[in-house]
């Protein structure tokens, strides 16, 4: 029996739609940097011929956020409490669900990811050979940006944890530029952990028999504003971190 993945790679030739990709942006005190990353989308689609779709979830923002993405009539939702970035994602993708398309990229709103990149990160679920693909900043050649030492370090840690309970490497274990098919769009919209989101759910996906694999992309350093992320420099991160993958591991979910 064919697998009706694999159809989407043969779109053209037998006029099969093209899939409906959205782009999910959360977004926490980004009014520095969100509206010229919502303008690059909108000149990669132009330029590109491309139809992505994004919408802004704005996690209760201190700043203007809220107010430019309303005076410039961006498509986003509003939280009225701050959900932290677990929270987002799952509004992310219920609307994803909601709204039936058949990939969802998660896609940062402070300038880190390149928008040149999400052809690269989609392409394999297209293809119908993957479930959820992570774009890692480990398997480029350049490595433009591959963050700080320490966070690079604990990286590997959690990598190396990682393969210890699913006998899978996972390079870039933290990485917030993600793709994922309807399936996936279905799991992460019904249940998506709060904390440490990324190694959590991949880990998950991995125990699940979901097909995850890594793809290489360049990513940029913040432009404006401050990471939400101070934990890395606690050492209770990496043993809550750890203990959670232990959790899943048992329980074989979050």
């Amino acid at each position: 029996m064919q697998n009706p993945k694999k159809v989407i790679k043969s779109s053209l030739c037998y006029n099969i739609p093209m899939p409906k990709v959205l782009l999910i942006i959360p977004a926490y005190d980004e009014d520095a940097n969100i509206l010229s990353t919502c303008q690059k989308i909108a000149d990669y689609n132009k330029q590109h011929h491309t139809d992505y779709d994004f919408i802004v979830i704005n996690d209760s923002s201190n700043d203007s956020t809220g107010q430019i993405l309303d005076a410039s009539h961006l498509p986003h939702v509003d939280h009225i409490y701050n959900l932290g970035i677990g929270g987002a994602m799952q509004t992310g993708y219920k609307y994803a669900r909601d709204k039936d398309y058949d990939i969802a990229v998660q896609f940062d709103g402070d300038g880190q990811h390149d928008i040149n990149a999400v052809e690269t990160l989609i392409q394999p679920i297209k293809d119908g050979e993957a479930d959820l693909v992570i774009g890692s900043r480990f398997l480029t050649k350049t490595g433009r940006f591959r963050s700080t030492f320490a966070r690079r370090v604990g990286i590997k840690i959690i990598s190396d944890y990682m393969k210890l309970l699913t006998h899978r490497r996972i390079s870039d274990t933290t990485s917030g530029f993600r793709a994922c098919d309807r399936l996936i769009i279905e799991k992460f919209a019904r249940d998506y952990p709060s904390e440490y989101p990324e190694p959590v759910t991949t880990t998950a996906c991995l125990l699940q028999h979901d097909r995850v694999t890594e793809v290489p992309v360049e990513m940029n350093e913040r432009t404006a504003g401050a990471s939400s992320i101070h934990t890395w420099k606690k050492a209770y991160y990496m043993i809550n971190v750890f203990m959670t993958l232990l959790v899943v591991k048992i329980r074989g979910r979050y």
